[in-house]
């Protein structure tokens, strides 16, 4: 298996049984990305995450470092967002802002795809995106966000199946910005075409713990709940 394999595989370990009470917490992506969120909103998520033992905390790539700190010698892993939240700047943007968030101590990266060009049906601009942000994470889990609500059902199999092919670890639904509430059917369309292969995030005003769990039945491997900015 190379090594690129055993990253996938260890990104996705844990987090393919169906999760008791106790742990449930484990399959969670708390996030806080508000414009307007302090430093003291930033550690005050973190004690959260730590307390709750959540699997990670998302945050843009200007608080990783915050983050990073606060959240360590904890089990807490570190998810710079990339892209945020329209996906629309240029790939080489984004890859810098991978490897600047790696060099701050990222632990995972989430980015948005540019769904305009996938909807163009630009198929080698996605892939090449995917492959430039999976190499300059440099072996650590990537997490794609799709935007599944703004997809045809075809637009979305050919995003799983270029994901398949590109290196990344996981899809997501979406960033959680203005966005619908996730259904159970897009991930089951999500499950259906990546099989076993990449792990799904479902994200889209999920709020609390016992709303995720029919998330994880229906076959997400994580799910996202956004933090509010409470601390001010």
């Amino acid at each position: 298996m190379s090594a690129k394999q055993q990253t996938r595989m260890s990104a996705l370990h844990g987090n393919m049984n169906t999760p008791s009470a106790k742990n449930l917490g484990a399959y969670i992506d708390y996030s806080l990305f508000a414009p307007d969120a302090t430093r003291a909103d930033i550690e005050k998520i973190c004690a959260e995450a730590r307390a709750k033992n959540y699997h990670s905390l998302c945050v843009n790539g200007s608080r990783v470092e915050l983050a990073r700190t606060a959240l360590d010698e904890t089990n807490v892993q570190v998810v710079a967002l990339v892209g945020f939240p329209l996906g629309a700047s240029d790939t080489d943007a984004k890859r810098y802002e991978t490897e600047v968030a790696v060099d701050s101590g990222a632990q995972e990266i989430e980015f948005v795809i540019n769904i305009g060009r996938l909807k163009d049906g630009d198929r080698q601009f996605i892939l090449r995106e995917m492959r430039d942000i999976a190499e300059a994470a440099d072996e650590r889990p990537v997490k794609a966000v799709l935007e599944t609500h703004l997809l045809t059902r075809d637009e979305t199999i050919v995003a799983c199946q270029l994901a398949l092919d590109s290196g990344i670890h996981f899809v997501a639904t979406s960033t959680d910005f203005q966005a619908p509430a996730v259904t159970l059917e897009e991930i089951r369309v999500l499950r259906e075409t990546l099989g076993e292969q990449l792990g799904i995030k479902a994200a889209g005003q999920i709020r609390d713990i016992q709303a995720a769990q029919a998330f994880i039945d229906a076959g997400a491997n994580r799910v996202g709940i956004s933090a509010i900015a409470q601390a001010k």
